[in-house]
């Protein structure tokens, strides 16, 4: 029988950094705060993320096939925290951050990130209530040294 507690706090710390998805979708772009995201590939470069299903963001990368991941710096808890969708339902999430438009995919990219990765889906398994996207890593770039935001500096929660 599973022990739902222990499951919650054994899951909670698996550690996580905190990165803003880009998306776009013909002239419309969103982003949202991610956590769990993975490189998985060396040959080609591919990475993971997980995207709740039902939202938006979702749907956008259904319809383009690609996405941008811009790294935070484990000063920039507020960037994220602006990219929740609780704490923002409507209007431009990017409308008091500035960014600009990945080169290879379009995908909005944080102009004060550590850095980003573009990527173009390869693959997604749809289980749950969020999609695995399987992207291949398409262009990159660096802005700055610094270490990345990790979940657990930020004090909150996302998963278990």
């Amino acid at each position: 029988m599973l022990n739902e507690a222990a499951k919650k706090t054994m899951l909670r710390k698996i550690p996580h950094g905190i990165y803003i998805c880009g998306v776009k979708e013909g002239d419309n772009v969103n982003g949202f705060t991610a956590s769990w995201v993975m490189q998985a590939s060396f040959e080609p470069p591919l990475v993971v993320t997980c995207v709740k299903a039902d939202s938006t963001s979702h749907a956008m990368i259904k319809a383009s096939g690609v996405f941008s991941l811009s790294v935070l710096e484990d000063n920039q808890k507020e960037i994220a925290q602006n990219f929740f969708k609780p704490l923002r339902r409507t209007g431009n999430k990017f409308e008091e951050i500035e960014f600009y438009l990945g080169d290879e995919t379009g995908c909005p990219i944080i102009k004060d990130s550590l850095g980003y990765v573009e990527c173009t889906v390869v693959g997604a398994v749809e289980k749950g209530d969020h999609t695995v996207f399987v992207a291949e890593v398409i262009g990159a770039g660096e802005h700055r040294e610094g270490k990345p935001l990790l979940l657990e500096a930020t004090g909150w929660n996302y998963g278990g």
